[in-house]
């Protein structure tokens, strides 16, 4: 889900909605030659690329947050938060075990998808152990090399991050699909996760009649300071105009689920031919379940696969 977080058919190469100017760095003159050249950067601002836009936004926003500016004691205790804050996590987690072993649930889940032609019921469904794999793929093949590069350059340390996620709600690592997850505990990972593209989310909360609409209450909530989960969410984003732009993105896809995606940059990982694939093949949630259709049944399979398959395009050549 994570889960990561996609016209809907083509490949993540740039964020679509950067708004944000790039702010002009002061440049000392000297002599005629640094006139010339701060002429010259001034005319060259204006045809940044929208990648670099972006990054250029992320990176002065980034360090307006407390993720970036607060020490590691603090953003803990924070992400943790108070008793109600920790016993909520316990019960998410615990309803999160029982929608996996809730035949009905889980049932009422997948029809709802099928009735959206999200998955092909002709084919048949995915077994548990096909879901639980698939999303393990999902994970290793995108997920986690995305947000280690884009961390990365952004001086934030993968693993502290990863452990901040953990602590303001275990089951948004634990469950990578999102497909087992509650409602509120989807709509609390894009809220705390720059996403790579956030429509795999949105297409999850169509699990829901209404999923959609209560989700973009909520990231109004973020933005005024009301929303429950505020503080420890708070605690995490390391980008301040994300939750705006995810407003207006939730805003135009429920006028028009064709509307223009938005996608963060590719960064460094994007270069790699395997990462797009991969990245392309799970940036939607249909993308997802067409896969674990086409995992084998077996779990004694499933994990030699897991053990001995280690790039995307050797995962491709052995489904």
């Amino acid at each position: 889900m994570g889960w990561l977080g996609s016209g809907r058919e083509s490949t993540m190469a740039r964020e679509a909605a950067c708004k944000h100017r790039a702010g002009q760095a002061p440049l000392q003159a000297v002599g005629d030659a640094g006139r010339l050249l701060k002429m010259h950067t001034d005319a060259a601002l204006p045809n940044l690329t929208m990648a670099t836009q972006s990054a250029a936004a992320t990176g002065a926003a980034a360090a307006a947050t407390p993720r970036q500016s607060q020490g590691a004691v603090t953003l803990i205790l924070a992400a943790l938060g108070d008793r109600r804050a920790i016993a909520a996590k316990l019960r998410r987690l615990l309803q999160t075990a029982g929608v996996y072993t809730d035949g009905a649930e889980l049932n009422r889940r997948l029809s709802a998808l099928e009735a959206r032609a999200m998955l092909d019921a002709a084919r048949g469904r995915p077994n548990r152990a096909q879901f639980y794999f698939g999303g393990l793929d999902q994970l290793r093949f995108v997920i986690v090399p995305a947000a280690r590069d884009y961390y990365a350059a952004r001086g934030i340390s993968f693993w502290m991050h990863q452990l901040l996620r953990f602590l303001d709600d275990p089951v948004s690592v634990v469950d990578p699909s999102g497909l087992f997850s509650l409602r509120q505990t989807i709509t609390g990972h894009v809220l705390q996760v720059t996403h790579l593209d956030p429509i795999y989310d949105l297409e999850l909360l169509q699990m829901w009649p209404d999923g959609i609409a209560d989700f973009e209450r909520e990231i109004e909530a973020m933005l005024d300071g009301s929303h429950p989960r505020a503080a420890t969410i708070g605690a995490i984003i390391e980008d301040a105009d994300y939750h705006q732009r995810l407003l207006d993105y939730v805003r135009a896809y429920r006028a028009d689920p064709a509307a223009e995606r938005l996608r963060r940059d590719l960064g460094a990982v994007g270069t790699d031919a395997d990462f797009r694939a991969a990245a392309e093949r799970f940036a939607t949630l249909p993308g997802y379940l067409d896969w674990c259709q086409r995992l084998p049944p077996g779990l004694g399979a499933l994990l030699w696969r897991w053990l001995t398959v280690r790039r995307y395009a050797q995962a491709v050549a052995a489904t």
